[in-house]
């Protein structure tokens, strides 16, 4: 009996028309995304030959040592408190290890003008704090005794690296982990201490992910508004809103915002130089993993203390008192204007990580087809715009759409008499615009990433077998891709609720969020109205910071 194997199917050359227009689209869509910048450059231009000498006489040099100085004070205390962190949970055993591990990352689900609105109703004249004080020592008034301002640029550091750390401690800790036994055991061989083969050894092997860290937290103060605006700390993300709004300079406020950049081009550098000698840390070494030091006594519990500060007065206090102000107002979430800025808040969230999600499963699919270099430069610039501050990003989107709203409307009405009014700017469009070029990179990544997981020989198969493209998708990648676009759209749906500069730049009127009803609520002094806003922002990042860290620790669960 003989069968019959039916030849496979050749692929249809009706395909290769569809592939074009895939990597047509993308490109599109890349030039869209690069749009902002493209507006920044030219605004910045075409500045009045007066405004640079005038914030050069008043402003510009106070933003800049105010701005270095805070960038100064993150860096340090991220670093110490993160590569300190790390270096304890990684290579040590001590009480509580294992809670603290992953309790060190739940900083990262509060945004750091929540944390700044909280210690300000604690620490504040009115305060419980000094209020306590003046009961306890019999002080009438402020004169009568000291007491650090909060409302400072140090207040401003100290806020800011509490809820940045994690960034340091994250890759630190993997970097540790991945270390190889051998390297330790051999500068201990050699006679030097712990804390020498530390410095010597497990510290110039991690400094990669160290400088990394590092440099993520320093990009995300130099997006940092809702702090420094609520305590008066004039830096770059003020300066331009105050540029921009107060002095009516949108080419002013376009050259700050140029100058902004130019920072974070500066860390995005020494952040893929890192990346790019990531290779002696040793991380494919076969050798097993470092057996941890077991400490004992005062030093553990001591290491113990060390590791709980920062998750205490990062997240655990902020968080306590949050639910303890607002537990009796929590019904003002579904009344009234906060139930209205939470629909807002959910709506643009979903929109966002929904925009996101196809954009980003499009643009790496297009580069999965296609090996052209302007295919891959498109993809790669749009992915950037998490680096860029959302005040940046604001002057850079609402400047060409307002360019265009009223070069429609003034089309219209000389042709026809009509108006047209704002199609793009002050709309939601606008909004959703701005928070899909801004976390596009989140979304992109974990889908590139996913790809890179599915082996090419399934999309030879499929298109061997008759499949076009959409049905190459449909039917293969998005089954494996699921998880990661879900991930991805979770990560988006959440930094969206987070968002504040970019919401206050290009929200439309009358549309609020938790973020902006909260800042608001914050600087009228309203802290009883502004917190069941800000619990709400603060619960929705838990979720996402405890799947993360569930994910880490089964990927870096050092071997035995």
């Amino acid at each position: 009996m003989t069968l019959a194997v039916a030849p496979p199917t050749p692929v249809r050359r009706g395909h290769d028309r569809s592939y074009l227009v895939i990597g047509l689209v993308a490109i599109l869509a890349t030039g869209l995304v690069a749009l902002p910048v493209g507006a920044l450059v030219w605004f910045a231009l075409s500045v009045e030959p007066g405004i640079w000498p005038h914030l050069t006489r008043t402003v510009l040099g106070n933003y800049t040592i105010t701005t270095s100085l805070l960038a100064l004070g993150v860096g340090t205390g991220v670093t110490l408190i993160g590569v300190g962190a790390a270096w304890l949970v990684a290579a040590h055993d001590f009480p509580l290890r294992r809670t603290l591990e992953w309790a060190l990352m739940m900083p990262l689900a509060a945004p750091s003008y929540i944390v700044a609105f909280v210690y300000t109703d604690l620490l504040d004249y009115a305060g419980p704090v000094q209020s306590t004080l003046r009961d306890l020592f019999g002080w009438r008034n402020a004169a009568d005794y000291s007491f650090p301002e909060i409302r400072s640029l140090p207040g401003a550091i100290i806020i800011i690296t509490l809820v940045l750390y994690p960034y340091v401690y994250l890759l630190t800790r993997t970097a540790f982990l991945a270390q190889s036994r051998a390297a330790v055991e051999a500068a201990r061989m050699q006679g030097l201490s712990a804390s020498a083969a530390f410095w010597r050894v497990a510290m110039p092997m991690a400094r990669p992910a160290i400088v990394v860290g590092v440099a993520l937290a320093l990009m995300e103060t130099l997006n940092e508004y809702g702090t420094v605006d609520f305590f008066a700390v004039p830096v770059f993300s003020t300066g331009i809103f105050h540029v921009w709004i107060n002095m009516g300079s949108l080419e002013g406020a376009s050259g700050l915002a140029l100058m902004l950049v130019a920072a974070v081009a500066i860390l995005l550098l020494a952040e893929r130089r890192a990346r790019a000698d990531r290779r002696f840390t040793d991380a494919r070494s076969t050798r097993p993993a470092q057996a941890r030091a077991q400490l004992h006594g005062a030093t553990a519990w001591a290491a113990t203390l060390l590791c709980a500060l920062p998750v205490v007065l990062g997240f655990l206090l902020p968080f306590g008192l949050l639910v303890g102000s607002s537990w009796h107002r929590i019904d003002a979430l579904f009344t009234g204007d906060l139930a209205s800025a939470l629909l807002n808040s959910l709506e643009l969230a979903a929109l966002a990580a929904l925009v996101v999600t196809v954009l980003s499963l499009w643009l790496a699919y297009a580069g999965r087809m296609s090996g052209a270099p302007l295919l891959r430069l498109g993809t790669r610039l749009a992915s950037m715009g998490y680096a860029i501050p959302g005040s940046v990003l604001a002057i850079g989107i609402l400047a060409p759409f307002a360019a265009f709203d009223n070069a429609l409307d003034a089309w219209l009405f000389e042709s026809f008499g009509l108006s047209s009014g704002l199609l793009l700017s002050g709309t939601l469009i606008a909004l959703l615009f701005g928070c899909t070029v801004r976390f596009l990179a989140l979304g992109f990544g974990a889908t590139e990433a996913g790809f890179e997981r599915v082996p090419r020989s399934l999309d030879d198969a499929a298109r061997l077998l008759g499949s076009g493209p959409l049905d190459l998708v449909r039917r293969v990648h998005w089954p494996l891709l699921r998880a990661s676009s879900l991930t991805a759209a979770l990560l988006v749906f959440v930094d969206t609720l987070k968002e504040l500069p970019m919401t206050l730049a290009l929200r439309p009127f009358n549309f609020e969020t938790l973020a902006t009803v909260t800042h608001q609520y914050a600087v009228d002094e309203r802290f009883a109205e502004a917190t069941p806003g800000a619990l709400a922002i603060v619960l929705a990042g838990v979720v996402p910071v405890i799947l993360l860290s569930h994910t880490i620790r089964r990927a870096s669960r050092p071997r035995a």
